[in-house]
């Protein structure tokens, strides 16, 4: 989001977008509607002066909802070609005095109007951010650690689809010397497309895992598709890409640019880590020793892509020792919440390289009382779901967890996985796919002291049982 708060002036005027386009213009607003002040994909959400992208949708189609888009605030709205008789789109705008700007594809339409908005931005610093997990937590370190000596703009929130990128990179004004962008996808081909919306000056990749291999059917695969982040390379761009990977050459050949590889062992200020366990970690860091806030490996790691990105910058030793040092988790990743218990809430999203790791990380910990782990589907696994649910069925299996519980239909496998094992670790659990059940279960066997793990995919919302978990006994 922008940070200096300021109201938006006029971002692209109709007739230069529409020209670019290559679009037909139908102009009824009069002189003084002569471009758009925001973007919006949500007739609810338009503000005065905005511009409403039409998208179609499975549920329903957005230029169904140009006149309520206008009624709201709209001064325009980006429609097909092919919906302005079938919606009678012509006899709205004419009739509400505003502008429609019709192209063949809106999607295509949105992402091209950004890409030239930000063409308008030559001095704008664009880093690009994608990876199987780690992303956002990547995005919101680097920016903090950037911040301290620039002014930043990045996605709101997680807005980093074929839409949301689009949207997020009409947050960029004149002010802005640093864009960072994370880009996710959830089907072929969504990373390129997004790739050439932003035409990113640095590109990182955080970690190649099976997050989306449903979607994409292998993990070479998945490293195709992350591996388009560099496509739009020119020659004088920048990639990060982490040493560790065991696709770490595979993302370094054939690009068009600088390669730079990063990790544990690529910074010589880094004189080493000490985990704190739900503290954090102490980084020594240049001779500074940072408490950084983050737990876990995964943390850690996503502090180290951060620092990778700031490096390219550059910033000095003492931004990214204050960056580091401001970073808080964010919601459902890695939080640690106490009250009744102490509870990791990890619930944004759950893939089986995410969910390993929450279970070491739990299992390293000095921890005295009693481990509860609270597992929930991990989702878009497509057929490799029931193998990846039983290897997380043997994980329990051989854990200190005093108790499992599982949520679901596709942890049912790691129930199987349980059920069957005879010999020690995890033996006990309970499985349910009614979350009121669970809850009634875990509220009648967890007491105070409990370290208490929550950790699913987003689809499985188990952040539902945060207020029994740290209510009063």
């Amino acid at each position: 989001m922008t940070s200096d708060g300021a109201v938006n002036s006029l971002l692209l005027e109709f007739e230069d977008l529409s020209r670019s386009l290559g679009a037909d213009l139908y102009s009824y607003g009069g002189s003084a509607a002569v471009g758009f002040s925001s973007v919006s994909i949500d007739s609810r959400s338009v503000q005065e002066g905005a511009l409403f992208a039409a998208l179609p949708g499975t549920a329903c189609d957005g230029h169904g909802f140009v006149e309520a888009a206008f009624r709201n605030g709209a001064a325009a709205a980006l429609v097909k070609r092919q919906s302005i008789s079938s919606f009678n789109l012509l006899h709205i705008a004419k009739e509400n005095k505003k502008t429609l700007i019709a192209v063949d594809d809106t999607l295509r339409g949105l992402q091209n109007a950004a890409r030239l908005y930000l063409e308008q931005f030559p001095g704008l610093l664009k880093i690009g951010i994608t990876g199987s997990s780690g992303k956002t937590t990547t995005k919101e370190i680097a920016a903090a650690i950037i911040g301290t000596e620039k002014k930043v703009v990045t996605n709101p929130g997680n807005y980093n689809s074929e839409t949301g990128l689009p949207l997020a990179v009409f947050e960029v004004r004149d002010c802005h010397q640093v864009g960072i962008f994370e880009m996710g996808m959830n089907h072929p081909g969504e990373i390129a497309d997004l790739a050439a919306v932003l035409n990113p000056d640095i590109a990182l990749i955080t970690n190649i895992g099976t997050a989306h291999i449903g979607i994409l059917g292998s993990i070479e695969a998945i490293a195709k598709e992350k591996k388009e982040i560099f496509s739009h390379f020119s020659g004088e761009n920048t990639a990060l890409i982490p040493d560790g990977c065991s696709f770490r050459d595979y993302l370094a050949e054939g690009i068009r640019g600088r390669v730079s590889f990063y990790g544990e062992t690529s910074f010589a200020e880094l004189g080493g880590v000490q985990s704190l366990g739900l503290e954090g970690s102490e980084i020594l860091w240049d001779g500074r020793r940072i408490r950084f806030a983050l737990p876990g490996r995964h943390s850690l790691a996503d502090a180290l892509a951060a620092i990778a990105i700031a490096r390219e910058i550059p910033v000095s030793a003492g931004a990214i020792s204050r960056g580091l040092e401001s970073a808080k988790p964010l919601f459902g990743r890695g939080e640690i919440l106490r009250g009744r218990t102490t509870m990791i809430r990890d619930c944004y999203n759950a893939n089986p390289e995410s969910l390993a790791g929450a279970l070491d990380f739990c299992e390293n910990l000095d921890w005295q009382g009693r481990r509860i782990y609270v597992i929930g589907d991990m989702l878009e696994l497509g057929e490799n779901s029931r193998a990846a649910h039983e290897g997380i069925g043997r994980l329990l299996l051989d854990s200190k967890a005093d108790m499992v519980f599982l949520y679901g239909e596709e942890t049912r496998a790691a129930a199987e996985v349980l059920r069957a094992g005879t010999h020690g670790g995890a033996a006990h659990f309970f499985h349910s796919g009614d979350l009121d059940e669970l809850s009634r279960a875990l509220d009648n066997y967890v007491r105070d002291g409990d370290l208490v793990l929550l950790k699913g995919s987003r689809g499985c919302a188990l952040e539902r049982l945060c207020d029994m978990l740290e209510g009063a006994a």
